[in-house]
């Protein structure tokens, strides 16, 4: 193989790292977001089950200043009775009094009722606040582990391209500027083989004259196609139909 070739193919194979680890690097940023949106998600439900509590309690200090209201009429309306003489007046008394108790019976039961609802509401804090526990944990956790794998990613990274800078250097300028072309066009997938005589960039069947000058490897050719360089080794299948 053309030595031009071989140095191209080892630089196509330093770039497709390069692109892996960056790619890499580009996810560990929805990664943490997601962590971060699992943590937030513990955090909002324990904060809706103490707002819940919270609801309940501010209801029942209202029912027990309902129940305070009705025991003061019924203290007023007990004394209005003593100070009668009228049995009609009395007995009108005696009514209010008796709508005032079924009123606080009403809302005595209500009151059992929040008591109930507030009590499986600390059951819901406490599992919320546990889940919570366990979730900021794991998020912790694998907060860290992004963040050590962040540094060597980084640390990789700088060392590819420091290596990618060498083999660059080492190929003649004029085919380096037709590589850094096709990189930006086709990706990392710039050099391909022919098997079969079709190129295994856009998969298009090649000229006999291109096959037979690409496997002579006297010098670069490209796919008259794709633009895409092409090479050829011993073990791929040269046959080429009409």
């Amino acid at each position: 193989m053309l030595e031009t070739l071989e140095r191209l193919l080892i630089l196509q194979d330093r770039d497709r790292h390069i692109r892996r680890v960056q790619s890499e690097l580009a996810r560990l940023g929805p990664d943490r977001e997601a962590l971060q949106a699992r943590l937030a998600t513990a955090q909002a439900a324990l904060e809706t089950a103490r707002q819940r509590l919270q609801h309940l309690e501010t209801q029942r200090k209202q029912l027990e200043l309902d129940v305070q209201a009705k025991e003061e009429l019924i203290a007023r309306y007990t004394n209005q009775q003593f100070q009668t003489r009228k049995n009609e007046e009395y007995r009108a008394l005696a009514h209010e009094i008796e709508q005032c108790r079924a009123a606080i019976r009403q809302i005595e039961d209500r009151e059992l009722e929040l008591m109930e609802q507030a009590e499986a509401g600390q059951k819901e804090i406490g599992r919320a606040t546990e889940a919570l526990k366990q979730t900021r944990a794991f998020v912790d956790e694998q907060l860290a582990s992004l963040g050590s794998r962040e540094q060597n990613l980084k640390a990789e990274l700088a060392r590819l391209q420091a290596d990618r800078e060498t083999l660059a250097a080492a190929v003649e300028p004029e085919v380096r500027q037709r590589y850094e072309r096709l990189l930006k066009s086709r990706g990392d997938n710039l050099l391909v083989g022919i098997p079969h005589g079709v190129c295994a960039g856009c998969h298009m069947r090649l000229p006999a004259q291109v096959v037979v000058s690409c496997r002579a490897s006297q010098e670069i050719i490209t796919c008259p196609n794709c633009g895409r360089i092409l090479y050829y080794t011993p073990d791929m299948d040269m046959a080429v139909v009409d």
